[in-house]
């Protein structure tokens, strides 16, 4: 599986630490997903994803070069929710359309966090990709 540079490097990581490591990584990405630009808080285009138990709602924009930005709200009360959403917005900065539609959907499983988070929570994280790549094609 390829997935782009950013994000397999953070996949790695994951993949090899021990499990207190992942769940502090986890919790690190948490406090790094960027606030919203101004302005954007009210935008209507916010998809909320209703698998993740805590509420997450993320935003795809696409520029007329390619490149893709991910903008993700949640609360500061949900750290996994945000810690998966920190990872995503972290790892896939800067990646085009095609590389982030060619992200397999179950790639959060090469993370190792299984030990870590619920099933439940893990399938929240797979809800984002789907609805990223939902929204993705929507704009392409």
């Amino acid at each position: 599986m390829e997935l782009p540079p950013k994000l397999d490097q953070i996949v790695r990581l994951f993949g090899t630490a021990p499990r207190d490591v992942k769940l502090q990584a986890l919790l690190d990405y948490s406090r790094r997903l960027p606030p919203l630009p101004p302005g954007l808080a009210d935008s209507d285009r916010f998809e909320r994803v209703v698998e993740c138990q805590s509420p997450l709602f993320l935003q795809v924009d696409l520029d007329p070069d390619g490149t893709v930005h991910l903008y993700f709200d949640a609360p500061p009360e949900a750290p996994t929710t945000r810690g998966f959403a920190g990872i995503l917005a972290e790892g896939l900065a800067g990646a085009d359309a095609q590389e982030i539609l060619d992200l397999p959907d179950d790639f959060y499983t090469d993370l190792g966090l299984e030990d870590v988070v619920s099933p439940l929570r893990m399938r929240g994280m797979g809800a984002m990709v789907v609805r990223i790549k939902r929204q993705l094609r929507a704009q392409l």
